[in-house]
């Protein structure tokens, strides 16, 4: 089953993603989304609405013994249908960016991202391939 978690799943997912960045989610700008299998979760995604209204997908995240199985897959399309009305941007993962590119991103230049998602990798200083990481935009639309 894949769906959107409400609010109050999301310290099932702050429990999955504890390995992953220590990432969380925030109730008042987050849409997470989940692939259960057996009861449990097996796959994550979060899309952010940042202040300035731009929405970042990341958190894309499979525990390792759930991998192989399209779980990512099936998170990630459930995520881009459900926010399709707007423009998506996120920060891919190089090794990942041919499956984004399955549901419409395309590689954009950094200084095309939004400043709210581009001051989040200020660290790598523009070394994009040092960082491993790939600025990726989705037109909003099905």
């Amino acid at each position: 089953m894949v769906r959107e978690l409400r609010s109050e799943e999301f310290p099932l997912a702050d429990e999955v993603w504890r390995d992953y960045h220590g990432m969380t989610a925030d109730p008042a700008h987050d849409r997470v989304f989940a692939v259960f299998a057996g009861g449990r979760i097996v796959s994550l995604a979060r899309c952010r609405r940042h202040p300035d209204g731009s929405m970042e997908v990341d958190g894309v995240f499979t525990p390792e013994i759930y991998r192989g199985r399209g779980y990512a897959r099936k998170v990630v399309r459930a995520l881009v249908v459900a926010c399709h009305n707007d423009d998506l941007y996120m920060y891919a993962v190089e090794s990942l960016t041919a499956l984004y590119a399955e549901f419409g991103f395309v590689s954009i230049p950094e200084r095309d991202l939004p400043p709210p998602i581009r001051e989040r990798y200020t660290w790598a200083a523009g070394n994009m391939e040092g960082a491993e990481v790939r600025p990726m935009r989705r037109r909003a639309g099905l």
